[in-house]
């Protein structure tokens, strides 16, 4: 069901890239609703039936351990989608995604989505410039998750929230970015107090916000560039803010 939403920001950065006739297109065919912390999105090799456009909240994708765990393999935010792998020709989800920070996102369903792409050349540009920017991102991780530091890990999963979330707090506990970053609880603490002393950010139960984000930067690996470079270059197009009709 189609839910009214009008009047509501639009910040997804793929579908802000488009031409305005494709952006019209799939906004009216689209499903803009809120998205709950916890909500299950799909199930690891769940058959896709709509693509996912965040416009505030964080979405993450994990993998289910064998001792019962689980470990974030990418996030999702406002630069980008859920339902990629539809585009390399997958018909299954690829990871169990959950909403990790709520906010509202827009459905789209595939068969609407690939009308668009056929119809509208910038459709298939904004979906092809984002693809790119994820491989950057998942080639990042492999290589952060490796050779940096806990604090390092920290603080690039907490200045991408920020920078997604608009500069505004979000409610995320330490035990959650414990679990999806596969760190030790206390590790985190430490971290975290550690950054909250520094003046550069500020946390509570349930709830964290960045404070000094050029402080933050540099304590980040140069991950956080990379990444956010590799978004920019699909973000160049429209105005920040557009209206869902």
């Amino acid at each position: 069901m189609r839910e009214d939403f009008q009047g509501t920001p639009i910040f997804n950065q793929v579908i802000l890239s488009m031409e305005s006739e494709a952006r019209s297109f799939l906004l009216e065919r689209a499903a803009t609703r809120p998205i709950a912390a916890g909500e299950l999105i799909y199930l690891e090799g769940q058959t896709l039936s709509h693509a996912v456009f965040p416009h505030h909240g964080i979405v993450s994708m994990v993998a289910e351990l064998g001792n019962g765990k689980i470990v974030e393999k990418v996030s999702i935010g406002n630069e980008g989608m859920i339902g990629f792998s539809h585009l390399l020709g997958g018909h299954d989800a690829v990871g169990k995604t959950i909403v990790q920070i709520p906010g509202y996102a827009s459905f789209i369903a595939l068969q609407d989505l690939d009308e668009a792409i056929t119809r509208f050349r910038s459709v298939q540009e904004a979906v092809l410039v984002y693809a790119r920017a994820l491989i950057v991102q998942l080639m990042e991780a492999v290589k952060c998750n490796s050779r940096h530091s806990a604090e390092q890990r920290i603080s690039l999963w907490l200045l991408r929230a920020h920078d997604r979330m608009g500069g505004e707090g979000f409610p995320l506990t330490q035990e959650a970015l414990s679990e999806l970053l596969g760190l030790r609880r206390a590790t985190v603490s430490e971290v975290c107090s550690a950054l909250s002393n520094a003046g550069l950010i500020a946390h509570s139960r349930g709830s964290m916000n960045v404070i000094d984000h050029d402080g933050l930067r540099g304590r980040v690996c140069e991950c956080y560039g990379r990444i956010t470079a590799a978004n920019a270059r699909g973000a160049t197009r429209p105005p920040a803010r557009l209206v869902c009709r």
